[in-house]
């Protein structure tokens, strides 16, 4: 038994409460158990028990043994004063609180229910209720999928609303820098995010329509362009960005790419060079999506290709066989899924406007499934992935429920202890 299992098994009332009574003997009726506190105090708040003759309104607190009352220094805690329920898995001194009534829960709980949570608590599989997740009925599913998305999305919008802060609330600036950051891709996030941060939308604003001038920005900021090279387009960027930097007292970063264990189509050089593109084909990159309907119109916006310099090239002064760069389905999912889809749902919680959540909602619906490790874990066990909208929703599940086995706290695992 734990404390949480038994929080979750007063919450729901899941024990035998027939001639339910303190230790003292009094009868005790729950009306109301109360609302789960996650917060500091007793565990439930606004509870309303009727215990002998008198109907009582208060709080109540969980503990697996009496004792701990004490333990946990209760009796000096003021917030602690409105309890009028003290409920225990086992009684093991049961005079130790005279002024509040006590009832045990030991012999009244279903063995299967707790051999079944600790039975999850023990296992070492990919998910604890794997051996059962199939049963659960897809009404559930849905409901759940919905708020796991609903939970994702929130908790990204806390990361957007970091960076709207230290922008000073400049939602062009946010936009550039997540979106900057997601071209670097894991690997090099935190390398793009500075680059990104390192120049000016202004800037970039006032060259847009020279594709040179932007990727010698962008190289020469992210210390791309510091060796001594051999081709002539190479030796244009070092030189022009030589004249940028001077001109605009620009500070390069001090966060070197990294081209170690990846795939070429995804070194820094080809994904700079295919952010350069789209920075030239757009301005205003936030108010263009903002004002975006539907993701097929953000799938096309996205739409480009490296310059013809990277189609026979990697890397700077490096030349390869010809295979043109395009940004590509997958990528072009990725940002729509991790920054575009975000952003816009942040936008409209900050505003308190619905009709940006719907859309970011929507967004993802319209975007294919991603396939890695988790959704493919969930695949094999009959769980549907068709929308990056579900695989966003699973990632959550099992990155914030099933990986710390709060299944106390998921619709799923709750379905199947209740059964």
């Amino acid at each position: 038994m734990t404390e949480r299992l038994l929080q979750y098994i007063w919450q729901f009332q899941y024990f035998n409460k027939n001639e339910l009574q303190t230790t003292t003997g009094e009868n005790v009726q729950v009306i109301h158990p109360g609302i789960h506190n996650i917060h500091q105090g007793p565990d439930f708040t606004d509870a309303k028990i009727l215990i002998g003759n008198t109907t009582w309104a208060g709080n109540v607190e969980l503990h697996l043994q009496t004792k701990q009352w004490h333990q946990h220094e209760h009796h000096t805690d003021k917030n602690y004063n409105n309890v009028i329920l003290h409920v225990v898995y086992e009684d093991d001194e049961s005079d130790s609180l005279i002024n509040i009534p006590v009832i045990e829960l030991h012999q009244r709980i279903s063995n299967i229910l707790i051999s079944r949570y600790l039975e999850w608590m023990e296992r070492k599989s990919f998910i604890p209720c794997e051996s059962a997740i199939s049963q659960v009925k897809q009404l559930t599913w849905s409901a759940w999928i919905d708020r796991l998305l609903a939970e994702r999305l929130t908790r990204k919008a806390e990361t957007v609303f970091t960076f709207l802060k230290k922008s000073n609330h400049n939602w062009e600036d946010v936009f550039w820098w997540l979106l900057a950051r997601n071209f670097g891709a894991h690997v090099n996030a935190d390398a793009f995010e500075h680059m990104a941060r390192s120049i000016p939308l202004k800037l970039l604003g006032k060259h847009k329509n020279n594709l040179l001038q932007l990727e010698a920005l962008l190289f020469g900021q992210a210390g791309l362009l510091n060796e001594s090279f051999q081709d002539d387009y190479s030796i244009m960027l070092q030189k022009e960005y030589a004249f940028l930097k001077n001109k605009y007292k620009l500070q390069p970063v001090y966060i070197t790419p990294l081209f170690l264990r990846m795939r070429p189509g995804n070194f820094p050089t080809i994904r700079l060079a295919q952010l350069a593109m789209l920075v030239h084909h757009s301005s205003h990159l936030f108010s263009k999506i903002r004002e975006a309907n539907h993701a097929e119109e953000i799938k096309e916006w996205l739409n480009v290709s490296a310059n013809d310099y990277w189609h026979y090239h990697y890397r700077l002064d490096e030349p390869t066989t010809y295979k043109p760069k395009n940004l590509g389905k997958a990528m072009i999912n990725n940002i729509i899924i991790n920054t575009m889809a975000p952003v816009i749902f942040a936008y409209g919680q900050y505003h308190q406007q619905e009709i940006y959540k719907e859309k970011a909602l929507h967004w993802l619906e319209s975007c294919s499934a991603e396939n890695n490790s988790i959704t493919s874990g969930y695949q094999q066990l009959g769980i549907k992935n068709a929308t990056a909208a579900e695989s966003q929703a699973l990632i959550e599940l099992k990155n914030e429920y099933c990986h710390y086995k709060r299944c106390l706290d998921c619709a799923v695992g709750n379905a199947i202890i209740r059964e």
